[in-house]
């Protein structure tokens, strides 16, 4: 050590010889619980900062100090006692929820002044993201507010084969309208390239738009520029890059033969700012989540529109245990991931054990996501057949206490045990009876 750290007018000045590995500081921490690859990009980070620091002629923080705060990954959102006699207490959630009470909502604890609920899945969002996010009631919303903030009154590049509808008559060509942004077509349907954008912008152009198919698929002669030239063309021009992804995949489900594009994955590649949905892929509520650049975020977040879209107190605990999952890959506390990864041999064990004790036949088929995710995409299954009236069964068991929905094909009525959680068998085996 003699030699690396220097007195300097009494006190002790850090060199950056002195800063250790990557290894020695994973060896000090012994972190247990969180995906090593997480850990280590912490570690990396803060190594950064503090290199940075020295640098700059200042003392870093202690690293272990440093590491283990930025490894605390869970939700700042905790249930708070109210004696302030104040029934509607607007930063601890106004009117109180059965069974859980007032909250921290928009309360700092630990200075006692007031707070923002951003910061209850803020810091989760970083963790997975390595962006900053905002949450948003719904997609839509956070599609809206984007283009509100960002184009209003100016043009937005976007190729026409993504001026897609996603569902309940929800068509970006409208909502590009509604938001006053001006549509700046480029390209065919079925084939757009980058020449397509770098030929459309101009003095006029505030934002090029990137739009996830996801409901549906062009194949066949198709050409669609890589995120990365588009991303590239964005930085050249000085213009943001904007992806709506919508189905907001976290994690990389393709060895469960789901192919989706990730979140982070836009991010690594350059695009400035993301929009997605909490409640399909991520598994969470419905909300939409808007990430990226702090500078864009922060903007769109000013926007005084933020508070007629912003999500009410009851989404921020679930969103916030589901970030807090994924990040830790406990996969079994999101149930959607649960249903996606569920083995096939344990769905099949499963269905065989209803057939037995319903009288149904056990035979091989398909689950499907659904909610406009990954078109012609399926997961392997085994499902429970029942012949016979299918009408008048499928009647009964929606009368049934709990409503059992059930599926038809070739004239079969299909029970898929992928989506039927282990303390719902009981329930649906005598409804089936």
């Amino acid at each position: 050590m003699e030699g690396r750290i220097r007195e300097h007018r009494s006190r002790v000045v850090v060199t950056l010889r002195d800063l250790p590995s990557v290894d020695e500081l994973l060896r000090q921490l012994e972190i247990d619980g969180l995906p090593h690859n997480f850990v280590v990009r912490i570690v990396r980070r803060v190594l950064d900062e503090a290199r940075a620091e020295i640098r700059a002629g200042r003392e870093p923080r202690p690293l272990e100090a440093a590491a283990r705060e930025a490894l605390q990954v869970r939700s700042p959102l905790r249930r708070v006692i109210n004696a302030t006699g104040v029934i509607l207490h607007t930063n601890l959630g106004r009117a109180p929820i059965a069974p859980g009470g007032y909250s921290n909502l928009e309360y700092d604890v630990a200075s006692g002044t007031r707070g923002r609920r951003d910061i209850h899945v803020s810091g989760l969002l970083e963790a997975l993201l390595g962006a900053p996010g905002i949450v948003l009631n719904n997609n839509a919303a956070a599609v809206f507010l984007v283009l509100h903030e960002l184009a209003a009154g100016f043009e937005v590049v976007v190729s026409r084969g993504e001026l897609i509808e996603i569902g309940d008559g929800f068509r970006i060509p409208e909502i590009m309208a509604r938001s006053g942004a001006l549509i700046r077509e480029v390209g065919t349907t079925n084939r757009t390239r980058i020449g397509d954008y770098r030929n459309a912008i101009s003095e006029r152009t505030r934002l090029i738009l990137r739009v996830h198919p996801g409901n549906f698929r062009i194949q066949g002669f198709t050409a669609r520029p890589e995120l990365r030239d588009l991303a590239a063309l964005a930085r050249e021009r000085q213009i943001p890059l904007y992806e709506d992804l919508g189905s907001g995949c976290l994690v990389d489900l393709r060895p469960f033969g789901i192919d989706e594009p990730l979140v982070r994955d836009s991010l690594d590649a350059g695009v400035d700012l993301v929009s997605f949905s909490g409640d399909k892929l991520l598994g969470g509520p419905q909300a939409g989540i808007i990430a990226g650049k702090a500078e864009l975020v922060q903007r769109v977040r000013r926007n005084p529109l933020f508070r007629a879209f912003r999500a009410g107190k009851t989404v921020y605990a679930p969103l916030a245990a589901t970030l807090e999952a994924t990040l830790r890959e406990r996969w079994n506390e999101v149930p959607a991931l649960r249903m996606i990864m569920a083995p096939v041999q344990e769905i099949r064990r499963r269905a065989e054990r209803v057939a037995r004790e319903t009288g149904g036949v056990v035979i091989s088929g398909e689950s499907v996501i659904g909610g406009g995710s990954t078109p012609q995409q399926s997961l392997p299954t085994w499902l429970v057949a029942y012949e016979g009236d299918v009408v008048r069964r499928q009647e009964r068991l929606r009368a049934s206490d709990p409503p059992v929905i059930a599926r038809v094909s070739d004239d079969r009525l299909l029970i898929d045990l992928r989506t039927v959680s282990e303390n719902e068998e009981a329930e649906l085996i005598q409804a089936l009876r």
